[in-house]
């Protein structure tokens, strides 16, 4: 069975328990307890300050661990008794907190053995997979084709359903992935299920029905307190083999996520998490506590792992929906009211607290209820304190975008405010928002139109970071800020730009024209690429396209459509625009003039 240790290993726990209680008897009778948590809430404070303490009262010390208590008399002992010796003089039993006193002889032995590293590794063995990805990244500066492909390797492990968790980096872009196991010199074709970029997340299974032979499952937990021990368990570089890492828990926080550019939740523990780290388990205890995903860089020993409930959030939802659903936002940027003159002149009673609203995304439903300048007192009945933080336990705080988080889509909340002096309450329905400029876009080619050598594209952040590591400070400024600052003011509208110019006859005075957004076609504003393309095609003698700093484009249709084909002809290019802008039919009057 998964986690159970050989006798010998539990016999070693033993002794090892009992020495350490040999050791700290006193010259004088006294009674040792080892007790039990009973539950973590209820006395957070003090297991947040040590995995295991000892405290004196009443004559009785105290040595706990979770779950399991321990009694042990010790008669005229001291430090110098030799162990066995002592071992002998001290007679010692077994409580189990939830009254099993069958189990509690095993119980004792696992948890007496809890913080051995050894322990991850044996749950680890048949449970964390070393996965190997062969991933092809798209060109944004030339959408039509992929870059070379590139190797990559990471960590999984099996979780319940027959399925394996790993970080969606590990997977991003790939056109193959193998899988293989622990002590095995075999590689297993993966499919990828399912993929969460926004939290780093992807579900893989394996159809060979060879690889399940000899494996476990690892279950989910809870999220650690600070200070609690996790093993990281994974494949990280620098070695094939299996690897654990030990560390302990030191904050728990909204952080930002490096591949998804989202904030959400995370564990931040002293264990070193490296390349190929990713995807594999933090266990704690004899659960999973997270997945390593990140670490902090210019910094040793920093890594952060995805807390337990955003994980059941991420497979929840592809179990109910078949898909990866997203996380909710309000679509709202917020402002804290920590100063007192602020809060004077919104007329903030005092003992009221609360964010101030700035700006409200047009497309979210919050638009339709909440302003600008209101104050936002209260979500789901949980009061927001003014610097925008909410209770989380044992006097922890984190940011209330936690708690929209994990809403599902389409689930309601409750939303006090305060107007124009008076508290309004409002029921607002949550889900994912899209923003103006997508910030990632994995595992499918850029949407792209070419019409006489004018190359229009939807603006992405992606293409931005097609200008180098540097590209804010690099790539065109214009087009950075408005990809960072600017909100859609309609559902599906997209940033369209000209990228650039494919030379010809046609063209000629334009070649210089290029990253500039396309704001009219023939006198329309342009809402998407899509829309773009109806624009042109439905256009009659000639076609105009109104761009940034007042630039003008003027071509005639008829020639522009035979100019594209002999234009795709000389670059190599396969067709005039990506697979999601064709029609139904599965054709455009533009492709099937360039097929003539």
């Amino acid at each position: 069975m998964l986690g159970v240790r050989s006798a010998a290993a539990a016999r070693a726990a033993v002794r090892r328990l009992r020495s350490s209680a040999n050791h700290l008897c006193g010259s004088s009778s006294s009674s040792w307890a080892i007790a039990s948590h009973h539950s973590r809430f209820n006395d957070p404070i003090r297991h947040a300050n040590a995995v295991s303490y000892f405290s004196t009262k009443n004559n009785v010390r105290y040595f706990r661990f979770s779950s399991v208590e321990f009694y042990s008399t010790c008669s005229a002992s001291n430090s110098s008794t030799p162990p066995d010796a002592a071992a002998s003089s001290c007679g010692s039993s077994v409580e189990n907190c939830e009254g099993d006193a069958e189990a509690a002889p095993y119980a004792a032995t696992r948890t007496a053995a809890m913080d051995d590293a050894h322990y991850a590794i044996e749950l680890a063995l048949d449970s964390v997979v070393k996965i190997f990805t062969v991933a092809s990244s798209p060109s944004y500066f030339l959408p039509w084709q992929n870059k070379s492909q590139r190797e990559s390797m990471g960590s999984g492990f099996i979780i319940s359903g027959r399925r394996i968790l790993t970080n969606a980096h590990v997977v991003a872009d790939h056109t193959f992935v193998l899988v293989r196991k622990h002590g095995s010199p075999n590689k297993y074709k993966a499919e990828v299920q399912a993929v969460g970029h926004e939290c780093d997340l992807a579900i893989l299974v394996v159809g060979n029905e060879e690889f399940w032979e000899g494996t476990n499952c690892l279950q989910l937990g809870d999220i650690p307190f600070l200070q609690e021990a996790v093993a990281v368990v994974g494949y990280p570089q620098g070695g094939d083999n299996i690897s654990v890492t030990k560390g302990v828990v030191s904050r728990v926080e909204p952080t930002q996520y490096v591949h998804g550019a989202t904030q959400l939740l995370a564990i931040q523990i002293d264990a070193a998490i490296n390349p190929g780290n990713s995807g594999g388990p933090a266990i704690m205890g004899d659960k999973v506590a997270g997945v390593a995903f990140q670490n902090l860089s210019n910094a040793e020993n920093i890594g952060y792992i995805i807390p337990v409930p955003v994980i059941k959030h991420f497979i929840e939802g592809v179990e109910e929906t078949g898909v990866y659903v997203g996380f909710c936002s309000m679509g709202l940027s917020c402002q804290p009211t920590e100063n007192a003159q602020l809060r004077e002149d919104f007329q903030m009673p005092p003992g009221l607290t609360g964010v101030l609203v700035s700006r409200i995304n047009p497309t979210s439903d919050s638009y339709r209820f909440l302003k600008k300048d209101d104050i936002i007192l209260s979500f789901d009945g949980v009061p927001i304190a003014n610097d925008g933080s909410v209770p989380f336990r044992n006097r922890e705080r984190i940011t209330f975008d936690h708690l929209v988080s994990m809403k599902r889509p389409n689930d309601t909340a409750q939303v006090k405010v305060f107007r124009d002096g008076k508290e309004h309450e409002f029921t607002i329905t949550l889900r994912p928002l899209q923003p103006l400029v997508p910030v990632h876009q994995f595992d499918k080619l850029p949407s792209y139109f070419i019409f006489a050598g004018l190359v229009f594209i939807p603006l992405t952040q992606p293409y931005l970071h097609e200008y180098g590591e540097d590209w804010y400070n690099t790539s065109p400024r214009r087009l950075c800020e408005r990809a960072l600052r600017e909100m859609p003011q309609k559902a599906g509208q997209q940033l369209v730009i000209l990228s650039q110019v494919l030379m010809d006859d046609i063209n000629t005075g334009y070649e210089r024209l290029a990253d500039l957004q396309v704001t009219k076609v023939n006198g329309r504003e342009v809402d998407n690429l899509k829309h773009l393309r109806q624009l042109v095609e439905n256009s009659s003698n000639s076609v105009r396209f109104d761009l940034d700093d007042e630039k003008v484009i003027v071509l005639n249709y008829n020639s522009a459509k035979m100019a594209t084909s002999r234009i795709l002809k000389r670059h190599r290019i396969p067709s005039a625009m990506s697979n999601d802008l064709m029609d139904e039919e599965g054709s455009s009057n533009i492709e099937l003039a360039c097929a003539k």
